[in-house]
């Protein structure tokens, strides 16, 4: 094995640039140039081949990462074809490549993202609703803890729909909750909306009749991905809040009805939404699916499907398969259905949970619910830092 220049006193755990953890992992034992790179071999038997230039452009010294900011500042379009000197010390690989640069790697971090290893993360995957599905429940105090707050982020991420209790009865507590995680989403109805009854209304919420089970906005290009619903009152009679989760429902239409779903996931609709002052549309399917036919979003929204523009023959196959799949939505065996207490939060992933509410009578008690929205990325975010300390 060829010996590197370090010098023994640099010879310290090398630092990746990198805040998540992974100092933990085992050492190398072995690390033997090849024909396609550098095989390195840790304690616990496991073993890869990295390439050349994966290596080079995975460097993370302050002239191939900044300091500060932490992003690459090499750039990987030359080849490298000439094996650097290698060298391990306290179990960490050392690499002197042919131009005299020099690039330390820590074992852990090298044993995290192998190829034959899943990246690290804390962000739990995404969970159908089973049978007798619960959602979880924060207290607001327990929420205002890193505990309790990565156990309402993990809810989130993993059901799609979270409820926080005995919180404070005071305007705008919903935008301090959402602050805490990220910056509000704003919609042409503003960064935080009020829900409740009020005359000249521009969208059925701001009515006191049901609505059916929707996603807010299906007709933005990128809907919102996390709404919140704070409520400060609710003595109306009525106004039941309702869920059902897409992902529960698109397994569902999968096995009962596939060419439903293929025409709905296939064949781009219009969506739009217009008031005096906009005029926001977009065309795109019901349903969206990744290339695993997992779902990726849902724009279900009955009021706001504009005129369905397809070809004559498509179109009678089209409403059958809508039919469908709105069927199975507003079954008993789908949806979920509670009473939004004051100073109880809902949570839910707009883009995959549906909801709705029951019809009320204004003239029976005040109800008003405080709403905004979060980007889905800012949660998975938030409980990655969170994470770090755990």
């Amino acid at each position: 094995m060829n010996s590197a220049v370090f010098a023994e006193e640099q010879r310290q755990a090398p630092q990746m640039g990198e805040l998540a953890p992974y100092q933990d992992g085992p050492s190398l034992t072995e690390a033997v140039p090849t024909d396609d790179g550098i095989q390195l071999t840790w304690q616990d038997g496991q073993y890869t081949t990295l390439p050349l230039l994966w290596l080079r452009d995975h460097c993370a010294c302050p002239a191939c990462r900044h300091p500060q900011t932490r992003e690459r500042l090499y750039l990987p379009l030359e080849e490298i074809n000439e094996t650097p000197a290698i060298a391990l010390s306290d179990g960490h690989l050392y690499l002197t490549w042919q131009d005299g640069h020099e690039s330390a790697f820590h074992s852990g971090w090298l044993y995290q993202r192998r190829p034959e290893a899943d990246l690290p993360t804390s962000v739990p995957a995404l969970k159908p609703w089973q049978d007798q599905f619960t959602p979880e429940r924060i207290r607001h105090a327990d929420f205002l803890t890193p505990e309790g707050e990565k156990a309402w982020l993990t809810a989130m991420l993993r059901d799609g729909l979270a409820l926080m209790t005995e919180g404070p009865l005071v305007e705008e507590e919903v935008s301090r909750l959402a602050e805490r995680i990220g910056p509000q989403r704003a919609t042409n109805f503003g960064s935080r909306f009020d829900v409740r009854s009020k005359p000249n209304p521009n969208n059925a919420a701001y009515t006191a009749v049901g609505l059916a089970l929707h996603i807010d906005l299906p007709n933005w290009r990128q809907p919102p991905d996390i709404q919140l619903l704070y409520c400060l009152q609710n003595e109306a009679s009525g106004g039941e809040s309702l869920f059902a989760d897409g992902a529960r429902v698109i397994n569902a239409l999968r096995e009962q009805d596939p060419e439903a779903l293929a025409i709905l996931s296939d064949t781009p609709i219009d969506f739009r939404f217009q008031d005096e002052t906009h005029d926001i549309a977009v065309r795109a399917p019901v349903i969206k699916l990744d290339d695993e036919g997992n779902l990726v979003e849902m724009r279900l929204n009955n009021w706001i499907r504009d005129t369905l523009h397809l070809p004559a023959p498509k179109m009678t196959a089209w409403y059958r398969a809508y039919r469908v799949l709105w069927q199975l939505f507003h079954s008993e065996a789908h949806q979920l259905e509670f009473t939004l207490r004051p100073g109880e939060m809902v949570a839910f992933d707009n883009r995959r949970v549906l909801h709705g509410r029951r019809e009320f009578d204004p003239n029976s008690g005040a109800r008003h619910l405080q709403g905004t929205y979060l980007d889905r990325d800012m949660l998975a975010s938030r409980l990655r830092v969170l994470a770090r300390n755990a």
